[in-house]
């Protein structure tokens, strides 16, 4: 709190001697790193690849259309393998006080980005792990060659074909770093610093990071993307920070303040009270999400198909969308939402039923019960408003049918990294994906992803995952979405999830915030937003 104190005194002085425009968002929680490569959440992300980086290709602000960013254009050969891309010209660099680049962006900066994640040998493959979940979900081995045709064209080959591969060069994960960067590092045998003081294309650069409190950043004075990007003016913010307020209540007070511009996540009891403040616009729309309770079926008794069912009949989803969503979500009976092409509508789902979970957990053996763990979400979500007092909930329902839980919480980082190991037995979870089914049902319950980590209840279906790998590798859409609801036919009757909610993602912020565009997929982009 000292350092935001400092921050605040700071910019009020700078303020009345300057032209300068800072914007500060009161964001939720650490970002795990600065390389959307190694990351997975929203948080990170936004810190990060939103902030910092940009991709080939991207999806227009607002929108699930997919255009091109630092690509020009782009073309796919007959058997839909090979995908050539031609590269933007003039793209510089962040120059920063640990870095000046001597060149331009270019092919040599692709290829590099791509490498680093899937080749085994490539000098930066396992600096800060080595772990790049997103990439082997998704991409895995399928790249059989990307090469430089010219310094602004690259073609990448697959082995096989994959119909949502332009969204995946659209992920967060496919940010483009600066080789030229990554050799300085090597020289100065500081290669782990790419991931921590970070250089992209992005609309802002990297100023400085005090952990758990500040994330300062500065306008990127020669951004590439004049279009969207309308150069300078006297309401464009030259500064930006985050300020890290876990508390979402805290984060509100400090909007009313003056303390923040934005407020990522707000909490949903304050809504109300926010729709009357005529100081502050709050928005509002429909979240491409699932919220859910994953049950890790390698630990016993977890890996009992009638545990799970027992376990999502126990559970009164319907109360804690009152109490906790308050009429801002819908009970989820599926793994995609319902706006997404393949949602199966005659999925039947789960009722909530006592009496049948209590004979179901008989049958399996356990009718007295048993003891087990829950991991609670620790910070806001969009999926999840309160993760601890939704377990608090889920935990009075399980013990209604023996099933005694303690519940378990973690800081962001850790909670993130822990959950891909598989250490836990219940964990609350929840995504937010693009607007292909295969962000859903391949990141989140495929094979891969249990290698990956992506996969937090660790359930291997071979069915159901030679479904949603037999649709990637259709184009035609008609019948990628009869395989895609046969894999959500499967997985209901499996239950290694408790799906509980679609929710619908709320931005708050100052009545002096213009040209704030809220996103479909849960980021926050701050390059066209104006102060007045």
């Amino acid at each position: 709190m000292k350092h935001f104190a400092h921050f605040i005194l700071i910019f009020v002085c700078i303020s009345k001697t300057t032209s300068a425009k800072t914007f500060i968002n009161c964001s939720e929680a650490s970002p795990a790193s600065f390389n959307p490569q190694i990351v997975t959440d929203a948080t990170s992300y936004n810190a990060s690849a939103i902030t910092l980086y940009n991709r080939l290709l991207r999806f227009e602000l607002g929108t699930t259309q997919m255009i091109p960013s630092l690509a020009e254009s782009y073309t796919i050969s007959k058997d839909e393998k090979t995908y050539t891309f031609t590269l933007r010209k003039g793209v510089k660099f962040h120059k920063t006080s640990y870095f000046k680049p001597t060149r331009d962006f270019n092919a040599e900066d692709v290829i590099f980005s791509i490498n680093r994640q899937r080749l085994l040998d490539h000098p930066y493959h396992s600096v800060s792990g080595g772990i790049y979940t997103q990439y082997e979900n998704n991409i895995r081995d399928n790249i059989s060659n990307i090469e430089a045709i010219d310094p602004y064209k690259v073609q990448i080959t697959l082995r096989e074909i994959q119909a949502p591969f332009l969204a995946y060069i659209s992920g967060n994960y496919m940010s483009i770093l600066s080789a030229e960067y990554a050799d300085k590092l090597t020289k100065e045998n500081r290669k782990q610093d790419i991931d921590q003081l970070p250089i992209g294309t992005g609309p802002f650069s990297f100023i400085s990071y005090t952990k758990d409190s500040l994330i300062r950043y500065s306008a990127h004075e020669q951004y590439w993307d004049i279009k969207n990007y309308k150069g300078k003016s006297e309401n464009k913010i030259d500064k930006l920070i985050f300020a890290i307020t876990p508390d979402q209540t805290v984060r509100y007070q400090k909007l009313r303040a003056h303390e923040c511009h934005f407020v990522t996540l707000p909490s949903i009891a304050d809504l109300s009270d926010m729709k009357l403040n005529d100081q502050v616009r709050v928005m509002d729309q429909e979240g491409l999400n699932i919220g859910y309770l994953a049950m890790n079926v390698t630990k016993k008794p977890f890996d009992n198909i009638l545990v799970r069912q027992a376990i999502n009949h126990a559970l009164n989803r319907k109360l804690y969308l009152d109490a906790i969503y308050r009429g801002t979500a819908i009970i989820a009976s599926n793994p995609v939402p319902p706006a997404l092409w393949s949602y199966d509508k005659t999925l039947m789902d789960y009722d909530f039923n006592p009496a049948k979970a209590k004979l179901l957990l008989k049958k399996a053996g356990f009718e007295k019960g048993f003891e087990t763990e829950m991991w609670t979400l620790p910070v806001t979500r969009p999926y999840n408003p309160d993760g601890k007092k939704m377990g608090e909930l889920m935990q009075a329902d399980l013990a209604n049918i023996g099933i005694k839980v303690k519940l378990i919480s973690f800081d962001w980082p850790t909670f993130l990294k822990k959950s891909r190991t598989g250490e836990q037995s219940m964990i609350q979870f929840g995504w937010t994906g693009n607007n292909d089914p295969d962000t859903f049902l391949n990141d989140l319950l495929s094979c891969a992803s249990v290698d990956s980590g992506n996969n937090t209840a660790r359930w291997c279906n071979k069915e159901f995952n030679e479904l949603v790998t037999q649709a990637r590798k259709v184009t035609n859409q008609k019948k990628r979405t009869e395989l895609y609801k046969k894999a959500q036919r499967i997985f209901k009757l499996e239950a290694p999830w408790v799906t509980l909610a679609h929710a619908k993602v709320f931005r708050v912020m100052d009545k002096k915030v213009k040209n704030f565009k809220i996103d479909p997929f849960g980021y926050d982009y701050f390059d066209q937003v104006e102060l007045e």
